[in-house]
């Protein structure tokens, strides 16, 4: 379909971005057979084009030498595609056998990178959701191409931050049932070890390439907000310390149990803190990336916050760079 063709286009494209920063991202919101949400992944100054294999009708392993548009994420080793598959669809906008099928055709063309959440699926409104169910259906995919094409992929997840009285939370006693009445969701030392090691079980592998805080534990304005509001700041300084946090991922990482950190729907302030916090800790180089919204209508990034990403070589992966769909012209009447 149209979301396949557009796909192929990307992952078969010579261009090289300028910025170091910033590359294409694609989306559509509601799939039902083959759609496709690419994420694409941030550029290095040393990326280097190497070519994508050739469609087959099942997958080939991916490997160094096919993965298209090939580029390192900020500073770290992690060799990835120009673009990221997304998942948040599995297990309510698609089914398994679709999502194993997108899954098949992404690394067909080249894709070895895979983006995913413990939110997922999306919408938490759908009388089916059920949080950590996009990772039990990727951990089903992994076991099923089994443990060596495994180590050709990148697998990107994201943890929640502060989320109360969330199912997410709830969800992190997989595979016994949820917690009830459901925990909050928050950054703090246990939260974050309880929320990998729950989306390892998952995910069905031992490590995870790159784990992402989806939303900082303190107050910012994300997911549509653009404007800080004083009076949404939690009382009495009611946040997690990001030094908490990150040893706690140092931990996780001498563990082998994550490679990187990633930020994201972060600001300018929680960059330099997050930096400040690991130089601390001897871990400042495992900062890798931060996936912010961009795009036409969203273009906050390309102030302050790319001034600081650039100096700490923090890759930007950015999301809804069709701002919710409304440049695709989807809506227009």
């Amino acid at each position: 379909g149209k979301a396949k063709s557009m796909l192929a286009k990307l992952l078969r494209s010579r261009h090289r971005p300028q910025s170091s920063l910033t590359t294409m991202l694609l989306s559509r919101h509601q799939r039902k057979s083959f759609g496709l949400s690419i994420l694409a992944a941030a550029a290095s100054t040393s990326s280097s084009p190497i070519r994508a294999s050739a469609l087959s009708s099942t997958a080939p392993i991916t490997t160094s030498s096919n993965i298209c548009n090939a580029r390192h994420l900020g500073s770290s080793d992690l060799l990835v595609s120009e673009a990221c598959l997304g998942t948040m669809t599995y297990g309510v906008q698609n089914t398994p056998a679709e999502a194993f099928a997108q899954l098949d055709y992404a690394r067909s063309q080249g894709c070895n990178f895979i983006d995913t959440a413990e939110l997922y699926p999306v919408p938490l409104t759908a009388a089916e959701y059920r949080a950590g169910a996009t990772e039990e259906i990727v951990g089903e995919y992994i076991e099923h191409i089994g443990r060596a094409q495994r180590e050709e992929l990148v697998i990107a997840t994201k943890i929640c931050g502060y989320f109360p009285s969330s199912p997410v939370a709830a969800a992190r006693s997989f595979p016994n049932a949820p917690i009830d009445p459901p925990p909050d969701c928050r950054l703090d030392a246990k939260s974050v070890k309880e929320a990998v090691h729950a989306s390892l079980r998952r995910l069905r592998t031992d490590h995870i390439d790159l784990l992402q805080l989806h939303w900082p534990d303190r107050y910012v304005p994300a997911f549509g907000m653009t404007t800080y509001h004083h009076s949404l700041k939690r009382e009495n300084d009611d946040e997690i310390s990001i030094l908490e946090t990150a040893s706690a991922l140092k931990e996780l990482m001498e563990e082998g149990k994550i490679r990187y950190i990633g930020l994201s729907n972060e600001s300018t302030f929680g960059v330099c803190e997050w930096v400040k916090a690991c130089e601390q800790l001897g871990i400042s180089d495992k900062i890798a990336t931060i996936q912010n919204s961009y795009s036409l209508l969203d273009r906050r990034f390309d102030s302050e916050l790319a001034e600081a990403c650039d100096h700490y070589n923090i890759g930007l992966l950015p999301w809804s760079v069709l701002a919710g769909g409304l440049l695709s012209g989807k809506y227009n009447t």
